[in-house]
């Protein structure tokens, strides 16, 4: 599914070309996905926004998604059709797995949970390396952190530096020295309170976002690690999570 969304122009007035440069941001939906969105526009690039259908159990971050790379003016939204579920493994594709459910945020192990997909971020990274050679872009946005996080392998700065070796040698563009692919991390040492704040400040709008793993008809369920980890930054900085029922209430 691509989804595109023009720049707004007076009637009669001809499209300008944008001579920004383009970066493709890798968009779930969520909190730290739609905050790095807002800081590549603010960074002045022009936004390419890679969402993906991967056999996980909800689409409610889709949705999600869909709305912030509109907000955010993305100049492009592509939701790639991919299929994870077929090699299990994870709570977030197998529904004979079940989603962790926790009283607060202060339970959470540091084992690596059960939500873990597989491979999740080498496989959206390549998508988003080859829309970036297409697009002639050298940067990609990921939204990983590797600070109020669940502990996923490839969210770790070593993880990122060692794609980003491996991508500036797997490309025709890389090779031809047309690409020299930076992965940008603006997140990667921030709390989820710095994040949020970050965003506030960039004119996010979090009621926007979807980050549940195990939402109920459609809300989030408030007590899975993601629901947990956002509510606590939300709560560090004296504010109720928009996502939350009960913050709407």
């Amino acid at each position: 599914m691509r989804l595109q969304f023009p720049r707004s122009r007076q009637d009669g007035e001809q499209q300008v070309r944008t001579d920004k440069r383009r970066a493709v941001v890798l968009l779930s939906g969520g909190l730290d996905s739609t905050t790095v969105l807002a800081i590549a526009r603010d960074e002045e690039y022009e936004t390419y926004a890679l969402s993906f259908r991967y056999g996980q159990r909800h689409t409610e971050e889709l949705d999600a998604a869909q709305k912030v790379a509109r907000e955010l003016g993305a100049t492009d939204h592509v939701i790639a059709d991919i299929n994870l579920a077929v090699f299990g493994g994870s709570a977030l594709t197998d529904e004979s797995l079940a989603v962790p459910h926790h009283a607060n945020a202060d339970e959470l192990g540091e084992e690596i949970p059960v939500t873990y997909v597989p491979a999740r971020n080498t496989v959206f990274l390549s998508f988003a390396l080859a829309w970036a050679e297409t697009l002639g872009s050298s940067d990609v946005f990921i939204g990983v952190n590797a600070m109020d996080y669940s502990g996923y392998p490839d969210c770790r700065p070593e993880y990122i530096q060692a794609y980003e070796r491996m991508a500036n040698l797997a490309t025709k563009a890389g090779v031809e020295g047309t690409q020299k692919l930076k992965i940008h991390t603006p997140l990667i040492d921030l709390t989820k309170a710095q994040t949020i704040e970050r965003g506030l400040s960039l004119g996010v709008d979090y009621g926007w976002t979807h980050s549940c793993y195990d939402p109920v008809d459609g809300r989030a369920c408030e007590t899975c690690d993601s629901c947990l980890l956002r509510s606590r930054g939300f709560a560090e900085l004296g504010l109720a999570d928009p996502s939350f029922t009960s913050a709407k209430a």
